[in-house]
């Protein structure tokens, strides 16, 4: 093993927490249990002292990448670059330890920065990923053992994009459902276990947003967000149920689908992207011939979201409209209120409470309300830990804890009360 290989596999720690067991729910994907930003995580701190929560620990070493962590079975996993190889990586979520790292291919560069951009998906015991640079694989999340790999690029069609690959995988049942875009893969599905390819369909090219689900009309689909258009997936045979373009840029399509209702008539669903377009509200509604439609409701240009996804509190959707921090009314589209208080940013939801992670490093708790921007607590990612690149790994709640990345370091703050 190189030296640069085992940093990455002994990484530093500096651990200020308490070793007892925590209470709480775990993160075991991207934007959590449900796809969606919101913890359900409940006894947190609803205000903060000036100087922030107490820190439980501080790692150093993860490398370079945007790619946010994933909490599941008392392990902390994501990936990282060193010496130019990407690697999987796992640390103990109570104290930070490093359990693993399992080298994943090699590492990708890119001129706004370099690295791996996708979470990883633990699901019963085995974690999946997807690098950027288009390899799919499955590990044992307690040792890091590799079970399968797939190169979406070489053995199935796929191709990268101008910033890198950046989607979480789906798995949805027995299949992990991802995007490797080109002429004959936009979408395409693999055998959890095997690694086996089940199907690929349509000729997408690949977007940043990770898919999500929806059970609608009696069946799940799987809801991407493609380069070209917002898209629905029959998961079993690959086949495109109903589209939307209208919130598509054609530039970099990021912020994950939200899911706004479903029931066994009707579906709503919201898209968003920058890059001067705007969001929609799409409602879902089968024809007595059994085909869907997808129909627009509104469409507003006052939620622009570029990197990070909004989250949808009690009606009201919270996010950055750009650089704003805006509040807005699901149901009719309407702006409750702007502000500029925090940074362009990343946010996560979680009892009563936004946490909120700008790209500068600024860390701030607010409460959700239609009256206006309520701040409870703010204080900065460790100065002389900040790297010089944008803060856009996002926020994590789970277990009592708030975990923050920037590049090579991670954060672990305790925020139970």
């Amino acid at each position: 093993m190189t030296r640069s290989a085992l940093r990455a596999a002994t990484v530093a720690v500096l651990w200020l927490g308490p070793t007892g067991a925590m209470a709480g729910d775990d993160w075991p994907q991207w934007r959590g249990p449900n796809r969606d930003g919101v913890s359900h995580e409940t006894g947190l701190l609803q205000s903060w002292p000036e100087d922030g929560p107490p820190l439980a620990f501080q790692v150093e070493g993860l490398g370079a990448g945007y790619s946010t962590v994933a909490i599941a079975s008392g392990r902390i996993h994501t990936l990282g670059m060193n010496s130019r190889r990407e690697w999987v990586l796992a640390f103990d979520s109570r104290t930070g330890k490093s359990l693993w790292a399992t080298p994943h291919g090699p590492g990708y560069r890119d001129g706004r920065g370099d690295g791996p951009r996708s979470v990883p998906t633990v699901v019963d015991g085995t974690v999946y990923v997807l690098g950027a640079q288009g390899r799919l694989s499955a590990l044992r999340a307690d040792t890091g053992q590799l079970l399968w790999s797939v190169d979406l690029f070489a053995e199935v069609g796929g191709r990268n994009i101008s910033w890198g690959i950046s989607e979480s995988p789906l798995v949805l049942d027995d299949r992990v459902l991802v995007s490797p875009g080109g002429r004959r893969a936009g979408f395409a599905a693999f055998d959890r276990t095997t690694g086996e390819e089940l199907w690929r369909s349509e000729g997408d090219e690949a977007g940043y947003a990770s898919p999500i689900t929806v059970d609608f009309s009696g069946a799940v689909h799987a809801v991407f967000f493609s380069g070209d258009r917002a898209a629905g997936i029959h998961p079993k045979s690959g086949a495109l149920l109903w589209e939307y373009s209208g919130a598509s840029n054609r530039t970099a399509n990021i912020a994950t689908p939200i899911l706004v209702s479903e029931s066994a008539d009707a579906a709503r669903l919201f898209f968003s992207s920058d890059y001067g377009t705007g969001a929609a509200l799409v409602e879902l509604r089968a024809a007595p011939d059994g085909r869907i439609h997808a129909e627009e409701q509104y469409f507003t240009r006052q939620m622009r979201a570029h990197h990070a996804t909004p989250v949808l509190v009690d009606g009201v959707l919270y996010g950055f409209s750009g650089s704003i921090l805006t509040a807005l009314d699901i149901e009719t589209g309407a702006t409750f209120w702007r502000d500029r208080a925090v940074r362009k940013g990343s946010l996560t939801y979680a009892d009563g409470r936004l946490y909120i992670f700008s790209e500068r490093g600024d860390v701030v708790l607010a409460e959700p309300s239609r009256a206006g921007y309520i701040e409870h607590g703010r204080f900065e990612f460790p100065a002389e830990d900040r790297s010089r690149r944008a803060t856009w790994s996002h926020p994590v709640v789970a277990n009592g804890r708030l975990y923050l990345r920037d590049q090579d370091t991670l954060v672990a703050y305790d925020i139970s009360r």
